[in-house]
């Protein structure tokens, strides 16, 4: 092929860059959003840290030189004003990621309806807030949408199947968003975490050290993941190394998706 025909080299390292643009992050005080708050801030974003809890809000905020703002996400309402603050405060939006939502454990036999609708809040109607309310103001413009899921909507998840359910809809709605949207140069995708070590997991283990050595052998890793590399996946999603990526559904998971229906064993 003639050299004539080749394309510029692009410079990679500026792709990476997010330098004067606006981000909000919902769940932004702990864990996963933590660390997305933080990838952002090193990646050059202004950094709009949302969170329920007005301490953590705080708290991240200032570690990332950003905006503390609370809110409970599942109001619409309440989405409304955290997007027009956002917008007002960093002067646009150009992108967002979620991280909220939690898994309840309980028996699908013993679910109460209550139970169900909470699940479904959580995890999928504030996401539809979100997309709908801020996807108004970033189609003037672009941008980015990162959510994430999990692989609890890719398979079956026993004992916590409405939160299943939940992220596989959410999955479902990030493929419809990006269709829509990507007229808009609006990009919208989703990491599907596996096993992670965030802060509510490791409060709630009580046996954690045989029962997370169990754990970690049935990853082909040998290991959990780190919140970190749920955001390193989210960062990656939100700049300029994958702007051909929109409406995908990227998983994280050491491994674990691959391996059934026999878990990997060493030899």
């Amino acid at each position: 092929m003639s050299e004539s025909l080749e394309f510029p080299v692009p410079n990679y390292q500026k792709l990476m860059r997010l330098d004067g643009k606006g981000f909000i992050v919902l769940g932004a005080g702990q864990g996963m959003g933590r660390q997305m708050s933080h990838g952002l801030h090193q990646a050059g974003a202004r950094v709009f840290c949302v969170d329920i809890d007005a301490e953590r809000a705080r708290r991240v905020a200032g570690e990332v030189i950003g905006i503390a703002h609370v809110a409970d996400c599942t109001s619409r309402e309440s989405v409304q004003e955290l997007v027009d603050t956002a917008a007002s405060k960093l002067g646009a939006i150009d992108g967002f990621v979620d991280i909220i939502g939690i898994a309840t454990w309980k028996s699908i036999l013993d679910y109460e309806d209550a139970a169900w609708d909470r699940q479904f809040d959580l995890v999928l109607r504030h996401a539809y807030y979100i997309a709908q309310i801020a996807g108004r103001r970033m189609r003037e413009r672009g941008g980015t949408m990162v959510f994430i899921a999990s692989v609890s909507g890719l398979r079956a998840a026993p004992f916590h199947a409405p939160y299943g359910a939940a992220k596989a809809a959410l999955m479902a709605l990030v493929k419809s968003v990006a269709v829509e949207l990507a007229p808009h140069g609006v990009r919208c995708n989703a990491v599907a975490p596996g096993a992670i070590k965030t802060p509510r997991i490791l409060a709630a283990a009580s046996d954690a050290s045989e029962r997370a050595a169990q754990f970690d052998q049935a990853i082909p890793m040998q290991r959990r993941g780190l919140p970190s590399e749920i955001a390193a996946a989210a960062l990656f999603l939100s700049c300029g190394l994958s702007s051909y990526i929109t409406g995908q559904t990227l998983t994280v998971d050491g491994g674990v998706m691959q391996t059934f229906p026999f878990p990997a064993k060493n030899t």
